[in-house]
């Protein structure tokens, strides 16, 4: 008797709440339409740009997470060791750059002291000059010896060939400069070369931690500690608390006065209160409504998607309540200049 006053009961209840769903659609004026729809929250799957071991996840399924916030660490003997090479590769061709800088300020001081000496030895071949033009001179009047004039002649000989010899030293320090400074000029090069290496491995090894794009919820933890993750692999997936929407589909005949960017209203199950929306996206071409749709008949009819999107605001502030996969039903008008029943004004639930 039990089980038979249950089953009448469960009847009663069901009719009961179909007569309700059929007074109400009743009720609403013939430019509003309304189809049934589960709520989603865009999904944001965190990847590793690079192969390596899990060797942390630092949030749990459901955690609040903020824009920059670590989700989890990945070790790499290839990152850390590249990394290493690079700096020292950096090191080395900084060295480069010292030593030739160096035999740049040798060869520079070698130019000076070879400028120095030909400054002097032309003096020297001046004075040498001057006593040589004298003792020809003198020897044409018979007061110094032939010798004597040689010997004055070979004073001035020795004298140009040490302004010669000083030239020629100071050519090869000015060769030396340049060749220093072309060394410089490569080895700084290479410098950058190291930086630009080691700057590429610290970014590599910076993507190792994995963090969060922007803020939400943790969904699912893809990866766990010990994991050997392929470049690309999803390591945490995120829900976009702010991207709340609902999908709804509506046959030919209502299509026609809907546009992008027209006010919508969405009623969830179970929640007393009525949420603001607009269409966000309309289909180009009709489908087969997939297995959410709650009819058999429904299933089988072409219909078009519609997608009503809650304001980011309004899905921040009711962040605790609206989950994904709730039931409820969207509507819209037919034509956007008629005004919504007083039934569906926006009523936003109490934030405790």
């Amino acid at each position: 008797m039990k089980k038979w006053l249950g089953l009448v009961l469960v009847l009663v209840g069901a009719g009961g709440a179909y007569v309700y769903q059929k007074e109400h659609s009743r009720t609403l004026p013939e430019h509003i339409v309304q189809s049934n729809g589960r709520l989603e929250l865009q999904r944001l799957d965190v990847a590793s740009l690079y192969a390596g071991r899990v060797k942390a996840v630092l949030v749990d399924e459901g955690s609040e997470v903020q824009e920059g916030d670590v989700l989890a660490e990945l070790s790499s003997d290839t990152s850390s060791s590249q990394l290493m090479a690079a700096q020292a590769s950096e090191q080395q061709a900084k060295e480069v750059v010292q030593r030739a800088q160096a035999a740049a300020k040798q060869a520079r001081e070698a130019v000076a002291r070879a400028e120095a000496q030909i400054a002097a030895q032309r003096q020297q071949q001046k004075v040498a000059q001057m006593e040589w033009d004298n003792a020809k001179r003198l020897q044409q009047d018979a007061l110094v010896s032939a010798a004597e004039e040689q010997r004055r002649r070979a004073a001035r000989d020795g004298a140009v060939a040490a302004v010669k010899a000083a030239e020629a030293a100071r050519a090869e320090a000015l060769a030396a400069v340049g060749q220093a400074e072309a060394q410089i000029a490569e080895a700084q090069a290479g410098v950058v070369r190291a930086k630009a290496q080691t700057q590429a491995a610290q970014s590599t090894e910076s993507d190792m931690t994995i963090r969060s794009p922007k803020a939400g919820r943790v969904e699912y933890k893809i990866a766990e500690v010990g994991n050997v993750v392929a470049a690309g692999s999803k390591v945490v997936s995120l829900l976009d608390p702010t991207d709340v929407s609902m999908n709804i589909f509506l046959p030919n005949g209502q299509m026609s006065g809907l546009k992008v960017g027209d006010e919508a209203r969405i009623v969830l199950d179970g929640v007393a209160a009525v949420f603001p929306a607009k269409i966000s996206f309309i289909a180009t071409e009709a489908q087969f409504t997939p297995k959410a749709v709650e009819t058999e008949s429904e299933r089988a009819k072409l219909m078009f998607k519609v997608k009503l999107k809650v304001p980011a605001q309004t899905a921040q502030q009711y962040n605790g309540l609206l989950k994904g996969g709730m039931t409820g039903n969207g509507f819209v008008r037919l034509n956007a200049a008629n005004a919504w029943p007083a039934e569906l004004a926006v009523q936003l639930p109490k934030v405790k």
